[in-house]
């Protein structure tokens, strides 16, 4: 029988098929992370303009587009899902949430409205309970998934507008450290808080939010006419972890009446485990909290989520109704009343799956792993001659430059960045670097599920013998 021109199904035999290739595909892939580069050659101009093609009339099989995109395509990228990627804030990338994608995306039951597909979007509502439960926050607290900080921020600053705005945006102010995460600043823009109404507060030898200067500038704010609204503070900062002091910047906006916003997308799912609370304390205190599951919990990128203390105003930001939307009670969660999106598949069931299979527990543990890692490395690698310690680490990230007798700053950025390009090219580990006030600072992010002592380990010995030979030359 001829295939049907607009039948769309495969067959059973079919679709069995190109599963079980690509499962075994992807368990070839997780165990070969430990022997791939960690930074695959992204110098691919040419291969992404041979790339460019219009749209196939004819479809074609399955297995040869399956083994290019494992083969040819996804190694020329960050391997980002590898034990040695110690570079920026890593994504681990668990494997049975994988499969919780390959399920939502089969039996796609939409979640936006509660009526539609209840027992799920209950599911989704506990994994939020359970961060809520995480974070100590209270039991009306509400939140949402979301695909990673930058939307979980956009919606904490169009709560905190809300709430402390109303219709009168043009004048509010709101407030982050030189080392605020720039996606905050395009949530301030994207919720109507101009460019010119985000300032900047200094911060402390350890890049934390200087508190008196942040009075100093709220008092000035309020003289000129303008009207401070929102606070955001970090538990921990992507340049060097810092955390900032959460408990003296909630007194300050319990004492200004502003809103206490905590971007927690890095450090936050430390406060898991409960000797390491005292790493940021006051976060129970934030009124709304960025998490990024995709770091704090190992699962794959795209999966954030927001946590806002009184939910009702979370609700009051995005509650709108149709003629065709079914009527909801107020102690049943529904996404769509939650959030901006109506449209949506299942978030959720990523964190519920893996959180099920592992148990809290096992989470805690791995946390509290990456952070002994963390600290043991920075105290190895501050012992290195030359290596001098910007930020030593507040939770697993810590930054450092190098620096010899007569060495300029100039010299010293130019060094520190030939460092990190070095251990990158010995390919065992990957390492990144950012500009903090002028200088380039080498950094080192412990945070993958995957990286355990040896990768630290050989870490560790790449920058103390690329450190040597380039002090060497430098002192020549």
């Amino acid at each position: 029988m001829p295939p049907d021109p607009a039948g769309l199904e495969f067959t059973a035999d079919e679709m069995r098929r190109m599963g079980h290739a690509t499962v075994e595909r992807l368990v070839e892939h997780v165990l070969s992370l430990e022997t791939q580069p960690v930074r695959g050659d992204v110098d691919a101009a040419d291969l992404c303009c041979r790339l460019r093609e219009p749209a196939p009339e004819r479809g074609v099989a399955y297995e040869p587009l399956l083994d290019r995109l494992l083969d040819e395509w996804v190694p020329r990228s960050f391997t980002t899902s590898g034990p040695g990627y110690l570079a920026y804030i890593p994504g681990g990338g668990l494997y049975p949430a994988g499969l919780a994608d390959l399920i939502a995306g089969v039996v796609n039951r939409y979640t936006g409205v509660r009526l539609a597909a209840p027992a799920l979007v209950q599911l989704e509502s506990n994994a939020l309970d359970w961060l809520r439960d995480w974070m100590a926050f209270p039991a009306g607290t509400r939140g949402l998934f979301t695909t990673g900080g930058s939307m979980a921020h956009f919606n904490a600053v169009l709560c905190a507008r809300e709430r402390h705005l109303g219709a009168d945006i043009r004048a509010g102010v709101l407030y982050g450290s030189t080392q605020m995460h720039h996606s905050l600043g395009k949530s301030a823009r994207l919720a109507g808080i101009m460019p010119d109404r985000v300032r900047a507060v200094p911060v402390d030898e350890q890049f934390r939010m200087d508190v008196d200067a942040l009075a100093d500038m709220i008092a000035t704010d309020r003289r000129a006419g303008l009207r401070p609204f929102c606070v955001a503070s970090a538990a921990g900062t992507t340049n060097t972890g810092a955390v900032d002091p959460l408990d003296a910047v909630a007194d300050l906006c319990d004492r200004e009446g502003l809103w206490h916003h905590v971007d927690g997308a890095y450090g936050a799912f430390f406060h898991l485990c409960p000797e390491l609370r005292d790493l940021m304390p006051g976060l129970s205190r934030a009124d709304s909290l960025t998490l990024d599951p995709h770091k704090g919990l190992f699962l794959p990128y795209g999966t954030g989520a927001l946590l806002v203390r009184d939910g009702a105003v979370l609700r009051g930001a995005h509650e709108a109704t149709a003629g065709y939307l079914p009527a909801r009670t107020d102690d049943e969660y529904d996404p769509h009343v939650y959030g901006p999106e109506l449209s949506r598949g299942f978030p959720g069931l990523r964190v519920w799956l893996c959180v099920k299979l592992y148990g809290a527990g096992r989470f805690r543990a791995a946390l509290a792993e990456k952070r002994a890692l963390a600290v043991e490395a920075a105290a190895r690698v501050a012992a290195v001659p030359g290596i001098v310690m910007a930020a030593p680490p507040q939770v697993s990230l810590f930054a450092f430059h190098l620096r010899w007798p007569g060495s300029s700053p100039a010299e010293e950025n130019e060094a520190t960045e030939l460092l990190v390009e070095r251990v990158n090219l010995r390919k065992r580990v990957m390492l990144s670097g950012a500009v903090v006030e002028g200088r380039f600072l080498a950094r080192v992010c412990v945070l993958s599920f995957r990286t355990r002592a040896r990768h630290v380990e050989a870490c560790v010995t790449d920058l103390a013998e690329e450190a040597a030979d380039i002090l060497a030359t430098a002192s020549a």
